[in-house]
């Protein structure tokens, strides 16, 4: 029976949601309160530079390819990518690392590294490859978090082992070097956790990192958000923008519609794509699952200090996507997650797009995002950014051995209290809930409401987790409970 569904939020869990609901013949309508789609996966344009504001890496492109595929379509249909070579590059203290397209280059370099290690890296990325597997196959889309069951399958009890060992344990049994034990802890950031915090299962991340690779959306990654858009508008979704929902309104127990602009948009299901614990307070307390208590004690993914910045030459010694490890990771960690902190001397990253894709610069200029990983919910001042600016571009400049300063045009940032005003993000958080052992699959909050009968979620606060890939799936799997009812 076709329903009106009303989905607050335009990310990419809700569009994916959108466009899977759609296709199944229900009315659509997405309400977004920014002036334009896309969520955290925003874009700056400014004097002819293009950036993204939020997610810059594009991993596991079978998602992707799987997301559009439902749908009769192709990715090329809405945008082109192309592989990195060198997908990316590690600055470390007294060395550079630089992760090639294939396996045949990453472990020559591990070897040059580490005698040794280039057999041994090949072992554990088949076994991450065996994780990937069984995760995107067995798990991801068939895993709605409503029953510890959804973990219990004949390739799960098989590997129990895989779950119950940290990445870091599994990492340090087989490689001494601490770059490379860094670079292969590095991969689990995206899933919001410390190393030694998350599953060795989701080594499975590193199988997407040096057995698929890493690739650019010709573009940017608003790319695909405009493609997800399109799609939506081709299946009949009704797109709303600066509409800021006030109220999810609930009679007898079961949602009615949503309050935007002092109106009733009156609806038969509900789903929220926006940040969840924001969702929640656009209840009546007594409709609300989670208590703040609740909020306050999970493990939250780091936030971010950005920063956009327009150069007007072309600079040298860096790569596409370049990591800063000339500092203790161990450190940036505790001062993240352990003992919530400005970090004391932290890690950073530096994506140059213009230096593989010549449409986001202007001629002779490059594009220049920085990107510190911080604890969420401290203090976010103008003073606090300056300083944290001046200190990653004086070590950015001694590492790359070039002076850039001079060659500003101009500096855009983003932190905390944007994080909070752009997404209502709980604390500011960058990428939602951390991907722990206790915060895995069922043990996430619900994609369905427990207390508002035809009131869904979507998203990386719930299953399956953070990240662009988790998110389309999120989105499926949410309009799937929908279309068991209806």
């Amino acid at each position: 029976m076709k329903k009106s569904i009303q989905i607050i939020g335009s990310g990419f869990s809700s569009l994916s949601a959108a466009c899977y609901l759609a296709k199944s013949g229900h009315k659509v309508s997405i309400f977004e309160k920014n002036s334009v789609v896309g969520g955290r996966a925003g874009q700056l344009k400014k004097e002819g530079f293009t950036f993204d504001i939020g997610p810059s890496w594009y991993w596991m492109p079978d998602v992707f390819d799987r997301f559009f595929k439902d749908f009769g379509k192709k990715t090329s249909d809405y945008y082109k990518i192309d592989k990195l070579d060198p997908a990316y590059r590690i600055f470390f203290e007294d060395e550079i690392l630089t992760i090639g397209d294939s396996m045949k280059k990453i472990c020559g370099e591990f070897e040059r590294i580490e005698k040794g290690s280039g057999t041994k890296l090949k072992a554990f990325i088949r076994k991450a490859q065996d994780n990937y597997k069984i995760a995107v196959n067995k798990i991801l889309y068939k895993s709605p978090g409503i029953s510890p069951k959804e973990l219990v399958t004949k390739d799960t009890i098989l590997r129990v082992d895989r779950f119950f060992k940290s990445i870091s344990q599994e990492v340090r049994k087989n490689f001494n070097n601490p770059k490379l034990i860094s670079t292969l802890e590095f991969p689990s950031l995206f899933l919001g956790a410390k190393p030694s915090k998350t599953p060795s299962f989701f080594s499975f991340m590193n199988f997407a990192d040096f057995g698929l690779g890493t690739w650019h959306p010709r573009g940017g990654m608003y790319e695909i958000i405009k493609g997800m858009e399109s799609l939506a508008i081709e299946l009949g979704v009704k797109i709303h923008t600066n509409s800021k929902i006030d109220k999810i309104v609930v009679e007898n127990n079961t949602v009615v519609g949503v309050q935007t602009k002092g109106s009733l948009i009156k609806s038969d299901i509900v789903v929220s794509g926006a940040d969840y614990h924001h969702s929640e307070t656009l209840l009546d307390n007594k409709y609300r699952q989670y208590s703040e208590t609740y909020w306050n004690k999970k493990v939250f993914a780091p936030s971010s200090l950005l920063f956009y910045i327009g150069l007007n030459k072309k600079i040298k010694n860096v790569k596409h996507h370049n990591l800063f490890f000339d500092a203790n990771f161990e450190t940036h960690a505790e001062e993240i997650y352990d003992n919530p902190k400005w970090p004391s001397r932290p890690l950073f990253y530096v994506n140059i797009p213009s230096k593989t894709d010549s449409s986001m610069a202007p001629e002779r200029c490059d594009a220049m995002f920085i990107l510190i990983p911080i604890a969420p919910g401290l203090e976010d001042t103008t003073t606090m950014r300056n300083y944290y600016f001046g200190k990653v571009i004086k070590r950015f400049e001694e590492k790359t051995e070039q002076s850039i300063q001079n060659n500003i045009i101009f500096k855009e940032s983003f932190c905390i209290e944007d994080f909070k005003s752009e997404y209502n993000s709980y604390k500011g958080n960058a990428y939602g809930m951390a991907m722990t052992l206790l915060q895995t699959a069922f043990l996430r909050p619900k994609l369905k409401s427990k207390k508002v009968k035809n009131l869904y979620f979507t998203g990386q606060l719930t299953v399956p987790g953070p990240g662009v890939p988790p998110s389309l799936i999120s989105g499926k799997l949410t309009s799937k409970l929908i279309q068991k009812v209806f």
